[in-house]
């Protein structure tokens, strides 16, 4: 399944994290499918960036966002259906 994700980078007690798009059961920093953005938690407000038209693609195409990039492309106004919503 394809997974919409954080993928740390920074140096240590300083993350930067991209919004990547993966598989699930590859590693947190390992291989991408493709890289739509940036979330800086360390600055206040919280920097974030993205492109919301991959974003909405890759949902469209079935792709499942994790608990913290829903909540940011909530935030944004990008609509991401929950995954308890199908239960």
């Amino acid at each position: 399944m394809v997974r919409i994700r954080l993928s740390r980078h920074g140096a240590k007690k300083q993350p930067t994290y991209r919004i990547v798009v993966t598989d699930q059961h590859s590693a947190r920093d390992g291989r991408i499918i493709e890289n739509i953005g940036h979330f800086n938690p360390r600055t206040e407000p919280e920097e974030v960036s993205f492109d919301a038209e991959r974003a909405s693609y890759w949902l469209g195409v079935g792709a499942q966002p994790s608990a913290a990039v829903a909540r940011l492309l909530k935030k944004a106004g990008v609509v991401a259906a929950p995954a308890s919503a199908a239960a």
